[in-house]
């Protein structure tokens, strides 16, 4: 099987990412992915887990966590959704995603078993449901064992794909804020509740700062519940700034270990959150016993990059992309542009789906656009650009529509001079093409 085989078969799956089912509700249930995994003999087991989900944030902390356990020498494994370009990008062994022939190769061993488990009782299986299992089964299979796994969530928690383990060691929840709300509920209890339900007995919770104090009530419940240590960052870590530049900034964290200082490349006051959360994790698994070096921790965090995120791909005038998909995350990426960039005007080019909030992130961006260029991009589930210029268009700046994300750079582009910004927001799929257009990135996703 080759890897555009591999990908195929995976897209005639049913696919909540890409719209290709008939309900909005998960078709591959929790118990038929448990069903999947014992048919393989349960590949999930037998090595350390972190466990993160959250609202915004959790791709970037699972990173950093990721990388500090990598830079204590220990082997880890990295699973995260979803992908700029490449379904590859998702399972990372080490700091290296796995490669196309290892991809498609576990897809085709693992495909029986898929199809055997489409013919039992439990019926349907997912695009997420099965990439889930080929994340376990590489892991195995690889000739140095694995450590450490450091497992993303898809979609909230409870029922999500993921929730397959008895007892993590560390379950991490980042910011929680309104999302998914026909899925997940219309309230951020609501959320939080089923976010927290990837908590099991005997492991230890890291909650990341929360803006609502009901999540952290919730959360520290279900962790009173079911007998997990409770650990809240907002209460025991202190975050502060001492350096902000284009390429990276300098801050300190007040802790129990006392005030340590770290740097980090990404850009923004959330990726020094994310980061403060990544070392209330550490500071986690050296209460349980491991060992975690203050190196291996601030190296961890200097090292690690992730694409998408308020990264900088050009300069005079600045381009910035950032995957801002609700009104919290487009108010963090405005306080992150203000904070790194000293620029004349802003221009904004914005694509979101369907489901997206698109008032409450327009509302955000408006406050320092010039213009707002709303975009198509090649997903079923893209709101159209005429209906996106009906609904942001009475918020200030002026707003127009292009079909395609590179016919809008080419726009904002010809607008922009030295001294301006173009930023690209809003779903990854409009950052992965805009990549694809300004750097030559290799646009191989559906």
């Amino acid at each position: 099987m080759s890897y555009s085989e591999a990908v195929d078969y995976l897209l005639s799956l049913s696919d909540m990412e890409r719209g290709h089912q008939a309900s909005a509700n998960p078709t591959m249930s929790l118990e038929s992915v448990r069903s999947l995994l014992s048919r393989l003999n349960d590949p999930q087991i037998g090595r350390g887990v972190i466990h993160v989900t959250g609202s915004k944030g959790k791709g970037s902390t699972a990173s950093m966590v990721a990388g500090i356990l990598g830079w204590q020498g220990l082997q880890t494994a990295l699973f995260t959704s979803p992908h700029l370009h490449s379904f590859t990008e998702r399972i990372a062994i080490g700091d290296e995603a796995v490669s196309p022939e290892e991809f498609a190769a576990g897809i085709d061993a693992i495909k029986p078993m898929v199809v055997a488990e489409q013919e039992s009782v439990h019926g349907s299986a997912s695009t997420f449901g099965v990439l889930t299992a080929l994340f376990f089964w590489l892991v195995r299979a690889q000739l140095k064992k694995v450590d450490w796994q450091v497992v993303e969530v898809g979609l909230g928690g409870r029922f999500d794909a993921t929730n397959v383990f008895a007892s993590p060691d560390v379950v991490v929840i980042t910011p929680i804020s309104l999302e998914h709300t026909a899925i997940l509920g219309d309230t951020t209890v609501a959320i939080a509740t089923d976010k927290a339900g990837i908590i099991k007995r005997g492991c230890t919770c890291v909650l990341a700062m929360q803006h609502d104090p009901a999540v952290v009530d919730v959360v520290r419940r279900r962790c009173q519940e079911v007998g997990a240590e409770f650990v809240y960052v907002g209460n025991r870590y202190e975050a502060t700034v001492l350096e902000k530049h284009v390429f990276g900034q300098l801050f300190s964290i007040r802790g129990p270990e006392g005030v340590r200082e770290f740097r980090t490349p990404m850009l923004g006051r959330h990726q020094v959150e994310n980061a403060t959360t990544a070392v209330a994790v550490a500071d986690a698994l050296r209460a349980r016993g491991h060992e975690i070096s203050d190196l291996a921790i601030s190296e961890g965090i200097a090292h690690t990059r992730v694409p998408g995120r308020m990264e900088v791909m050009g300069q005079d005038p600045f381009i910035v992309a950032d995957g801002a998909h609700n009104g919290e995350s487009a108010a963090a990426l405005v306080e992150g542009l203000r904070d790194h960039f000293e620029v004349k005007r802003y221009f904004i080019i914005l694509g979101v789906m369907g489901d997206k909030d698109l008032r409450a992130i327009g509302f955000k961006l408006a406050s320092i656009a010039d213009l707002i260029i709303c975009c198509g991009f090649h997903s079923p589930r893209a709101m159209d650009p005429q209906v996106m210029v009906q609904e942001v268009g009475f918020l200030g700046p002026a707003a127009v529509a292009e079909e395609s994300v590179a016919s809008a750079i080419d726009v904002a582009l010809g607008h922009a001079g030295p001294g301006d910004l173009v930023c690209i927001t809003g779903s990854l799929y409009v950052v992965a093409e805009a990549r694809e257009a300004l750097l030559g990135e290799s646009l191989s996703r559906p």
